[in-house]
């Protein structure tokens, strides 16, 4: 992580190395807090944030869902990512972090009486899954870990406590020699990776899970949008493990991952074992939006003046 010079807190600019908080804040021992991915990109007209009031807006979601009050609404949390990355020095593209969480000032399970802080970060990080995964491709393997189930936790809110899930999956992952996990939920169909939505393509049909057990992904349907632009027909369904292997493509899509081809799924090669022709135009066309070279999206990014 390559630190900037400030961070948003409460309101306020503060020097990065000073945004710290209390070993007793609530959400360091409960877990409840909602937080999102964002990314700015270089645009050829200055850095712009991607789809900037939709990450606001499932922000402020996910706060309602666990019952978390925000001090601030849409339009000043949206203000205050701007004025973070104004104040801040960038040479590339951006990952910016804003976090709704309870403070110090009560223990106990119960958080209603707990502070509410609300934090923003943002510093320079390039592709998540490292650009050797951009280009050709992650092993991944299908976890041991289930995906939380929706009769025990809330899938729809992006929360800390939900990623303990994710974090054991990718650990699994990592020391199998694997870049990343495939999760299937309580049922045995695929659900997400650990971070990321998740694609196939069959005889030409791009499909991805339901949003049953998975986060409702602002990349996720941004490639839908694109696929359809380009005449690919998209189908949302149960997808199985096996289906996966048999696939011609695979890929992954987040904020971070952005489009990530999977090239092997539990040591079986996916397709040609490389991104497919299908992969490759979607993240040529996603690479086109987000640099600003597709004005028919153009209502997407928020420039930095």
């Amino acid at each position: 992580m390559k630190e900037a010079q400030y961070i948003w807190k409460d309101g306020k600019l503060i020097p990065w190395k000073e945004a710290t908080t209390h070993i007793l804040s609530h959400t360091l021992h409960y877990g409840n807090a909602a937080f999102e991915g964002t990314r700015a990109y270089a645009t050829k007209k200055g850095l712009a944030i991607f789809r900037l009031s939709d990450h606001v807006k499932r922000l402020l979601n996910s706060a309602k869902i666990v019952a978390i009050k925000s001090p601030y609404d849409q339009k000043e949390l949206e203000k205050a990512h701007i004025e973070l990355l104004k104040a801040n020095v960038y040479n590339g593209n951006v990952y910016i972090r804003p976090i709704i969480f309870l403070g110090y000032g009560v223990m106990g399970v119960s958080h209603v009486q707990a502070p509410v802080n609300v934090a923003i970060a943002a510093w320079e990080w390039g592709a998540y899954l490292g650009e050797e995964g951009i280009l050709n491709g992650i092993k991944v393997k299908t976890s041991s870990f289930a995906r939380n189930s929706v009769k025990s936790t809330m899938g729809k809110a992006k929360i800390a406590a939900n990623y303990l899930n994710s974090q054991m999956a990718k650990h699994e992952a990592l020391e199998c020699g694997c870049e990343e996990a495939l999760l299937l939920d309580e049922s045995g169909f695929v659900a997400e990776g650990s971070g990321e939505c998740f694609f196939i393509v069959r005889d030409g049909v791009l499909i991805t899970p339901s949003y049953d057990n998975s986060l409702e992904s602002i990349t996720q349907a941004t490639v839908i949008e694109l696929a359809k632009d380009l005449g690919i027909e998209v189908v949302q369904r149960r997808i199985t493990r096996d289906e996966v292997y048999i696939a011609e493509e695979a890929f992954f899509t987040g904020t971070a991952a952005e489009i990530t081809p999977v090239k092997e799924l539990d040591f079986r090669m996916i397709g040609a074992g490389k991104a497919g022709p299908v992969t490759q135009r979607l993240q040529k066309e996603f690479f086109n939006l987000v640099m600003g070279e597709n004005p028919k999206y153009s209502h997407y990014l928020t420039y930095i003046g």
